[in-house]
Protein backbone atom coordinates (compact mmCIF):
# COMPACT_ATOMS: atom_id res chain seq x y z
CA UNK A 1 0.00 0.00 0.00
CA UNK A 2 1.75 3.21 -1.10
CA UNK A 3 2.16 6.08 1.21
CA UNK A 4 -0.10 9.01 -0.05
CA UNK A 5 2.61 12.92 0.24
CA UNK A 6 0.55 13.85 3.49
CA UNK A 7 1.42 10.58 5.10
CA UNK A 8 5.20 10.68 4.57
CA UNK A 9 5.54 14.21 6.66
CA UNK A 10 4.97 13.18 9.49
CA UNK A 11 7.37 13.03 12.15
CA UNK A 12 6.57 11.58 15.54
CA UNK A 13 8.08 13.07 18.50
CA UNK A 14 7.29 10.73 21.14
CA UNK A 15 4.67 8.30 21.72
CA UNK A 16 3.06 7.83 25.47
CA UNK A 17 3.85 3.41 25.83
CA UNK A 18 2.08 4.10 29.32
CA UNK A 19 -1.72 4.64 27.65
CA UNK A 20 -1.61 2.06 25.85
CA UNK A 21 -0.74 -0.88 28.71
CA UNK A 22 -3.37 1.58 31.19
CA UNK A 23 -5.73 2.50 29.02
CA UNK A 24 -8.37 0.09 26.42
CA UNK A 25 -8.45 2.78 23.39
CA UNK A 26 -11.96 3.43 22.71
CA UNK A 27 -11.78 6.35 19.88
CA UNK A 28 -8.87 8.71 18.72
CA UNK A 29 -9.07 12.57 17.51
CA UNK A 30 -6.39 14.50 15.78
CA UNK A 31 -5.80 17.76 17.59
CA UNK A 32 -3.97 20.64 16.83
CA UNK A 33 -1.49 22.59 20.02
CA UNK A 34 -1.99 26.16 20.88
CA UNK A 35 2.05 26.90 21.48
CA UNK A 36 4.45 29.49 22.10
CA UNK A 37 7.48 29.99 19.64
CA UNK A 38 10.35 28.53 22.04
CA UNK A 39 8.06 25.27 22.67
CA UNK A 40 7.92 25.00 18.94
CA UNK A 41 11.57 24.71 19.07
CA UNK A 42 11.80 22.61 22.05
CA UNK A 43 9.29 19.78 20.23
CA UNK A 44 11.40 19.74 17.52
CA UNK A 45 14.44 19.23 19.50
CA UNK A 46 12.33 16.34 21.56
CA UNK A 47 11.75 17.87 24.69
CA UNK A 48 8.89 16.59 25.57
CA UNK A 49 7.53 14.10 28.60
CA UNK A 50 3.99 12.67 28.24
CA UNK A 51 4.01 10.55 31.58
CA UNK A 52 0.79 12.25 33.40
CA UNK A 53 -0.33 14.17 30.99
CA UNK A 54 -4.28 14.07 30.43
CA UNK A 55 -6.70 16.06 28.63
CA UNK A 56 -9.90 18.00 29.85
CA UNK A 57 -12.79 19.54 28.22
CA UNK A 58 -13.44 22.98 30.09
CA UNK A 59 -15.96 25.60 28.81
CA UNK A 60 -16.88 24.37 25.28
CA UNK A 61 -12.73 24.49 25.37
CA UNK A 62 -10.30 20.76 25.11
CA UNK A 63 -6.90 21.64 27.42
CA UNK A 64 -4.02 19.33 27.61
CA UNK A 65 -2.57 19.39 31.29
CA UNK A 66 0.84 18.24 32.70
CA UNK A 67 2.43 17.43 29.19
CA UNK A 68 5.56 19.10 30.04
CA UNK A 69 7.78 20.77 27.19
CA UNK A 70 11.84 21.80 28.70
CA UNK A 71 12.17 24.97 28.22
CA UNK A 72 14.78 26.10 25.01
CA UNK A 73 18.09 26.36 25.89
CA UNK A 74 18.78 28.61 22.96
CA UNK A 75 16.03 31.21 23.92
CA UNK A 76 16.48 34.58 24.86
CA UNK A 77 13.37 36.26 25.25
CA UNK A 78 11.06 35.14 28.51
CA UNK A 79 11.28 31.06 28.85
CA UNK A 80 7.55 29.50 28.81
CA UNK A 81 6.25 27.47 31.89
CA UNK A 82 7.27 23.97 31.10
CA UNK A 83 3.49 22.54 32.52
CA UNK A 84 1.16 25.03 31.54
CA UNK A 85 -2.27 24.08 30.65
CA UNK A 86 -2.39 24.02 26.34
CA UNK A 87 -5.48 24.15 24.45
CA UNK A 88 -6.14 22.36 22.03
CA UNK A 89 -7.98 22.80 18.60
CA UNK A 90 -10.69 20.65 17.83
CA UNK A 91 -13.84 21.44 15.86
CA UNK A 92 -17.00 21.78 18.16
CA UNK A 93 -18.71 18.33 17.08
CA UNK A 94 -15.31 16.65 18.44
CA UNK A 95 -14.90 18.48 21.53
CA UNK A 96 -19.06 17.50 22.10
CA UNK A 97 -18.38 13.77 21.54
CA UNK A 98 -14.86 13.98 24.37
CA UNK A 99 -16.96 15.81 26.55
CA UNK A 100 -19.53 13.25 26.28
CA UNK A 101 -17.04 10.47 26.37
CA UNK A 102 -15.40 11.74 29.06
CA UNK A 103 -18.34 12.55 31.83
CA UNK A 104 -18.92 8.83 31.85
CA UNK A 105 -17.74 6.60 35.08
CA UNK A 106 -14.47 5.34 34.06
CA UNK A 107 -13.79 7.23 31.16
CA UNK A 108 -10.91 10.17 30.42
CA UNK A 109 -9.04 11.81 27.56
CA UNK A 110 -5.07 10.76 27.16
CA UNK A 111 -2.66 11.55 24.53
CA UNK A 112 -0.83 9.30 22.81
CA UNK A 113 1.73 10.74 20.47
CA UNK A 114 2.92 14.06 19.91
CA UNK A 115 3.86 14.97 16.18
CA UNK A 116 4.84 17.24 13.46
CA UNK A 117 2.38 17.14 10.68
CA UNK A 118 4.28 18.81 7.80
CA UNK A 119 4.95 22.56 9.80
CA UNK A 120 2.14 21.70 12.20
CA UNK A 121 2.86 20.66 16.02
CA UNK A 122 -0.30 17.71 16.48
CA UNK A 123 -1.41 15.68 19.38
CA UNK A 124 -3.11 12.42 18.94
CA UNK A 125 -5.29 12.33 21.85
CA UNK A 126 -7.72 9.50 22.88
CA UNK A 127 -11.05 8.61 24.82
CA UNK A 128 -9.92 5.77 26.76
CA UNK A 129 -11.69 3.72 29.28
CA UNK A 130 -9.03 2.35 32.41
CA UNK A 131 -7.71 -1.24 32.43
CA UNK A 132 -8.18 -3.19 35.45
CA UNK A 133 -5.21 -4.97 36.95
CA UNK A 134 -6.10 -8.64 35.67
CA UNK A 135 -6.66 -7.00 32.10
CA UNK A 136 -3.04 -5.38 32.05
CA UNK A 137 -1.89 -9.01 33.42
CA UNK A 138 -3.62 -10.60 30.36
CA UNK A 139 -2.50 -7.70 27.91
CA UNK A 140 1.30 -8.52 29.34
CA UNK A 141 0.86 -12.73 29.10
CA UNK A 142 -0.65 -11.97 25.23
CA UNK A 143 2.11 -10.06 24.16
CA UNK A 144 4.69 -12.62 25.50
CA UNK A 145 3.15 -15.39 23.74
CA UNK A 146 2.78 -13.77 20.23
CA UNK A 147 6.94 -13.15 20.85
CA UNK A 148 6.95 -16.70 21.60
CA UNK A 149 5.31 -17.62 18.23
CA UNK A 150 7.43 -15.70 16.64
CA UNK A 151 10.54 -16.62 18.24
CA UNK A 152 9.49 -20.25 17.26
CA UNK A 153 8.49 -19.51 14.07
CA UNK A 154 11.61 -17.60 13.08
CA UNK A 155 13.70 -20.61 14.83
CA UNK A 156 12.00 -23.05 12.35
CA UNK A 157 12.75 -21.20 9.35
Amino acid sequence: MAMTEQEKKIQVVTTNRKAFHNYHIVERFEAGLSLVGTEVKSIRAGKVQMADAYAEVDEGEVFLVNLHISQYAQSSCDPHDPIRRRRLLLNKREIRRLWRGASEKGFTIVPLRVYFKGAYAKVEIALAQGKRQYDKRESIAKREAERDIARRMKKNK
